[in-house]
C-alpha cells in the first residue's frame, strides 16, 4: 500500500519525490515503492461563480442583489483540470491508503490541498506533514514525524472563511458599483481601505499649505550646536531673531550643562515577510511582490532560507540546537569574519528577546537554513535578499549594542544651543555590519559614526566661530512606497478613530501572505500607477474610494475579520456565526449603494470626450507606446488607439563638383548619390479599438425602423444615463405592462 503526497507545485514535488526515492515519472505525479507524489498548480479549485446557483445571475442587474447562496460550492478551475483529474485519479487507486498533503505549510496551502480531497470526495485517512523549509533534513525529518491533518482544521476553517468573505462581499459589491454607475468598479475587502489609504494621502498633498520656518546651528570650535527654542525642537518662525542671529559670529557663551548617560540597545528581531519587504524596498527599491518572488526561490530552489510567508519575527527553542551549523552554512560568504569569530568565542543563543515560542505563529522568523550557500548560483537580486537575512541573523545573534550620550546645553545671549555626543562602549550586534562591510537597514548615517567629546566641563566660557541660519519651509506627506504602505497595511488600527476598536485591532490590511498581491493587483486594475518609487492613485481609483460604502473604505471592517479569521483559526470562534455576519454586512453594503446620491465623475485631466456618451475617456498607455482612450461607460465602451506614424525620411540625392583642367576647359563631376538628412516628422494618427455599443445599438434601430431609445422618458440623449436610471424605468414600463392587462 501506498501514501499519495499531494505538493503545492511541480518543483516542491519533484524535491519531495527526490527525498522520499520515487523516480517512476508520469503525467502530473511522481511514483515509487512507498509513495507518489503528486501535485497542484497553485489552486486547481475555486468557489462557483454566482450563475452556478442561478441563471438569473448571468446577468449583472441590481434588482438580483444580493446574491447570498446558503452555502458555497466548489468548482474544478477549467484551465488545471487535467492535472485535477489525475490528482483524483490517483485517489480512487486500490493501492493508495492515505494521503499527506504537502501543501505549503499555511493557511492558504491548507485550503490549496483540502478543496482538492474535497471535490474528489477523499473520505480516508489524512496526515500534514509540515515544515519551515525545503532542505533534504527538513523533508526526511518532516516525514518521520507527520501529523494528523484534523490538528489543522480549524487552519482549513479560517482559510474558507476568509475566502467565502471574499464572495459575499467583494461579488455583490462590486456588481452593485458596477450596475449602479454603469461602469466598472472592483472593491474588495483588503483592496478598498488600502486604496482608501492612499487616496487620503493625495488628499492630505492637495490640501497641504506650507509655511517657512527657520533653524539656527553655531560652531563653538570644539563643537557644533543646534539652536533650540522649544525641548524637542529646532524651528522657529521669528524672523527678526533669525536676522540677529546672522551677526552673532564672535558673541560669548556658557555651557550650562552636561549629562552623560550609559544606555543599552536590544538586538534586533529577526525578519518576517513584512519587515524584509520594507527593508528590500528601502535598500535595493524592490516591490513587494519582487521580493516576496525572490524570496520564494530563495526558499524552493536554492534551499538557503526558511519558509517565507510568516509573520513571526521570533524563533521556537527547537531551533536553538541548530543555529551553529547554520552558522558554519555561512562560512564561504562576506560574513566569514563574524562567523569565525561565533564559532570561535560563541554567540548569544538563548536570547529570550528572539527565542520565544509565544510570539511564533504557524512558522519562526525567515533565517537561513543548515545549507552551504554559493553565492555564484545566485542572481544579484537573490544575492542582495539573501545578504539582508544573513545580516539580519547574525545580529540577532550578537550582543545587545551600549553607548554612552553626551548632552550639552550652551547658553548665549539667553538662547538655548544644544549639542548631542554618542560613544560606543561595545558595538555588539553593530559590529557586524562593520565586519562584512555591508550597511545594515538598521543604522542611519548618523549611527554609524561615533563623535569624540572634548575636555569640556560646566561654566566653560564658549565663542561662536560660524554661525548658520537656514530658511525652510514645511514639506507636504510624501506618498507611500512599498516600504511605508505595507507599514500603514500592518499597524492598519492607527487609522481607526474609535478608541475602544483601536485598541483592540491588532491586525491590519490582509496577511503577510497577500499584501503583495493586493498591491499588485490595485496597479493592475489602474487604481494606482507608480510614478518611481511612489504610488499615486490615478483618477478612477480615487473615484472607487469616493463611491464606495463608507463600512467598506474604513481599515476597521477587515481588521475585525482579519482578528475573527485569527480566533477561528485557533478554534476560538465559529466559522458559520461569522459567515452569517458577513451576509448580514453585504446586504447593508448593496443597500448602502443602492441609496447613494453621489455620480461616477473621475477627473480624467489627460482624457479626451467620447464622440458617443460625451463622458470623459481615460487616457492609458501601452508598452510599445501608443495611447489608448477608453470610455469608461459600460453602456458605451468606446476605445480608440492614438499611434505616431513616419512620414519624412532621408532623401536621396545627387552632388556637381566643377573644375579647371589645365587647357582651361571646365570639368564636371557628378559624385555618388548620399541620402540628404532632414528632421524626422511623425504625424498622429487614430483608430478605433472597440466601437461603442450606443452606435450598434443605433445602427441596429435603424435598420429595422425601431425609433431611438433613451433611459429616461424626459431626455432624448441617453448618453449620461446610468444603469440605475435604466433599472428605474424598466421597472415603471413594468408597472405600466401590468396595469394595462389587469385593464
Amino acid at each position: 500500500m501506498k501514501k499519495l503526497v499531494i505538493a503545492e507545485k511541480p518543483s516542491v514535488g519533484r524535491e519531495i519525490a527526490k527525498n522520499l526515492g520515487c523516480f517512476d515519472r508520469s503525467q502530473g505525479y511522481i511514483e515509487g515503492e512507498s509513495y507518489i507524489v503528486t501535485w497542484a498548480l497553485g489552486h486547481l479549485v475555486e468557489l462557483s461563480p454566482p450563475q452556478h446557483y442561478s441563471e438569473k445571475y448571468k446577468r449583472w442587474s441590481l434588482k438580483d442583489l444580493p446574491m447570498l447562496p446558503e452555502r458555497l460550492d466548489e468548482t474544478v478551475i477549467d484551465e488545471t483540470k487535467d492535472q485535477f483529474d489525475v490528482i483524483a485519479s490517483l485517489l480512487k487507486r486500490d493501492d493508495v491508503e492515505s494521503v499527506v498533503i504537502a501543501t505549503d505549510a499555511g493557511r492558504e496551502g491548507e485550503l490549496v490541498a483540502r478543496w482538492i480531497l474535497k471535490e474528489a470526495n477523499w473520505n480516508g485517512k489524512c496526515e500534514r506533514l509540515w515544515i519551515s523549509s525545503q532542505t533534504e533534513k527538513a523533508i526526511k525529518e518532516g516525514f518521520i514525524s507527520l501529523r494528523p491533518s484534523s490538528e489543522y482544521d480549524n487552519l482549513y476553517h479560517a482559510a474558507e472563511c476568509r475566502a467565502q468573505a471574499d464572495w459575499y462581499v467583494g461579488m455583490n459589491v462590486t456588481r452593485a458599483l458596477t450596475c449602479y454607475y454603469d461602469t466598472k468598479l472592483s472593491c474588495g475587502r483588503v483592496q478598498t481601505p488600502t486604496l482608501a489609504l492612499m487616496t487620503q494621502r493625495e488628499d492630505e498633498i492637495e490640501r497641504f499649505l506650507g509655511s517657512f520656518y527657520y533653524s539656527s546651528r553655531a560652531n563653538f570650535g570644539l563643537f557644533s550646536a543646534s539652536y533650540y527654542p522649544e525641548e524637542n525642537s529646532i524651528r522657529f518662525t521669528d524672523e527678526n531673531l533669525a536676522k540677529e542671529m546672522e551677526d552673532w559670529k564672535g558673541k560669548k557663551g556658557r555651557i550650562v550643562s552636561i549629562v552623560n548617560e550609559e544606555k543599552s540597545e536590544d538586538v534586533p528581531l529577526g525578519y518576517d515577510l513584512t519587515e524584509l519587504q520594507r527593508d528590500a524596498n528601502i535598500s535595493y527599491g524592490f516591490s513587494a511582490k519582487d521580493t516576496l518572488e525572490t524570496l520564494q526561490r530563495l526558499y524552493e530552489i536554492h534551499k538557503i532560507v526558511t519558509y517565507p510567508r510568516t509573520d513571526s519575527r521570533c524563533i521556537t527553542p527547537d531551533i536553538v540546537p541548530t543555529l551553529k551549523d547554520r552558522i558554519k552554512a555561512l562560512s564561504n560568504t562576506p560574513f566569514s569574519r563574524q562567523v569565525d569569530e561565533y564559532l570561535k568565542n560563541g554567540f548569544r543563543e538563548n536570547n529570550p528577546r528572539f527565542v520565544n515560542e509565544k510570539d511564533v505563529s504557524d512558522h519562526h522568523a525567515i533565517i537561513p537554513t543548515e545549507e552551504t550557500v554559493r553565492l555564484e548560483n545566485l542572481s544579484e537580486n537573490e544575492k542582495k535578499l539573501w545578504s539582508l537575512i544573513a545580516l539580519r541573523f547574525l545580529e540577532v545573534l550578537g550582543d545587545n549594542y551600549e553607548y554612552r550620550t553626551t548632552t550639552l546645553k550652551v547658553d548665549v545671549e539667553n538662547k538655548t544651543f544644544i549639542a548631542r555626543f554618542s560613544t560606543p562602549l561595545k558595538r555588539g550586534y553593530r559590529g557586524v555590519s562593520l565586519s562584512s562591510g555591508m550597511k545594515s537597514p538598521l543604522l542611519t548615517s548618523d549611527d554609524e559614526d561615533s563623535f569624540f567629546l572634548p575636555s569640556l566641563k560646566e561654566g566653560d566660557e564658549v565663542t561662536i566661530e560660524t554661525i548658520k541660519v537656514r530658511k525652510s519651509s514645511t514639506t507636504p506627506p510624501e506618498r507611500y512606497t512599498d516600504a511605508t504602505l505595507l507599514s500603514a497595511m500592518e499597524h492598519a488600527g492607527r487609522f481607526v478613530e474609535d478608541k475602544e476598536l483601536k485598541a483592540n485591532l491588532t491586525c491590519g490590511l490582509g496577511t503577510v501572505a497577500t499584501r503583495a498581491d493586493i498591491i499588485e493587483k490595485l496597479v493592475q486594475n489602474r487604481y494606482v500607477e507608480r510614478d518611481g518609487k511612489y504610488f499615486v492613485p490615478t483618477a478612477k481609483g480615487r473615484e472607487v474610494v469616493r463611491l464606495s460604502p463608507t463600512l467598506l473604505r474604513s481599515p476597521e471592517l477587515t481588521g475585525v475579520w482579519e482578528g475573527r479569521l485569527e480566533n477561528i483559526s485557533k478554534g476560538k470562534e465559529s466559522p458559520d456565526l461569522f459567515i452569517k455576519d458577513i451576509k448580514k454586512i453585504a446586504t447593508e453594503l448593496v443597500k448602502d449603494v443602492e441609496k447613494s446620491t453621489l455620480v461616477f465623475s473621475p477627473d480624467f485631466k489627460d482624457g479626451k470626450k467620447c464622440p458617443y456618451c460625451g463622458s470623459m475617456m481615460m487616457r492609458s498607455q501601452d508598452s510599445d507606446g501608443s495611447i489608448h482612450f477608453i470610455c469608461q461607460k459600460l453602456s458605451c465602451q468606446y476605445e480608440e488607439r492614438e499611434y505616431k506614424v513616419k512620414i519624412s525620411s532621408p532623401i536621396a540625392s545627387s552632388k556637381k563638383t566643377f573644375s579647371t583642367t589645365e587647357s582651361g576647359k571646365i570639368k564636371v563631376v557628378i559624385s555618388k548619390k548620399s541620402a540628404v538628412k532632414v528632421p524626422t516628422v511623425y504625424e498622429t494618427k487614430t483608430e478605433v479599438v472597440r466601437e461603442s455599443k450606443l452606435q450598434y445599438k443605433k445602427d441596429n434601430r435603424e435598420r429595422n425602423n425601431f425609433s431611438s431609445f433613451s433611459f429616461s422618458k424626459d431626455k432624448k440623449d441617453s448618453g449620461n444615463a446610468t444603469m440605475a436610471d435604466f433599472f428605474k424605468l424598466s421597472k415603471e414600463r413594468e408597472e405600466e405592462r401590468k396595469n394595462r392587462k389587469k385593464k
